[in-house]
């Protein structure tokens, strides 16, 4: 092989390598990052999955996202914030939360090319899903699959693992400052 064929090959194989990205910090914009990347990976014909974490399912990016083809993978049984729950509802949850990220799981080992596990960090702090299953996968993972997590507090196993680690801070929020709620269609 020439050394021109060799360097295009190296090139090739390494725009087929899937990475790790990690988007979090208190800022808003983790999951309108990691819509954007699935925007633009569905433009270049990617299998795409999305899978949300502890959010009822309605928020306003899942219709447009199954709309240009992207598999979303969602559920969460009981329609309130965790501090909020009973033991019981707790347990349900974090039941649902095993079977959607081995659901998920499952569905990239049949070809996917980006997979986006959004707010699965927190899981992990809530104790819904052990990092260590999260790591595993990670580690296993089909070479070509491009992973997205999202979440406030990623722990330093997570940063380190992570090709892309971009952490997003909260400078100024209309809720803090003036009390304005999430808004539908903004937040949502």
């Amino acid at each position: 092989m020439t050394a021109k064929k060799e360097i295009a090959t190296q090139e090739c194989s390494k725009e087929k390598q899937g990475l790790i990205h990690l988007y979090y910090g208190d800022g808003k914009g983790k999951t309108t990052a990691s819509v954007g990347l699935a925007t633009r990976a569905r433009g270049r014909q990617f299998r795409v999955i999305f899978v949300t974490f502890l959010k009822p399912g309605t928020s306003g990016e899942l219709d447009p996202l199954r709309t240009i083809g992207v598999e979303v993978l969602s559920g969460q049984p009981v329609r309130k914030f965790v501090f909020q729950m009973s033991d019981e509802e707790k347990e349900e949850t974090r039941r649902n939360v095993e079977s959607l990220f081995q659901e998920a799981v499952d569905a990239c080992q049949q070809g996917a090319d980006l997979v986006i596990f959004d707010e699965i960090v927190g899981v992990i702090e809530l104790n819904m899903l052990d990092e260590k299953d999260i790591l595993h996968f990670l580690e296993t993972k089909p070479p070509h699959l491009e992973v997205v997590l999202t979440g406030r507090n990623p722990s330093q196993a997570l940063i380190d693992v992570a090709d892309y680690a971009s952490e997003i801070t909260m400078r100024k929020h209309p809720y803090v400052t003036s009390g304005i709620m999430a808004r539908k269609g903004i937040e949502f």
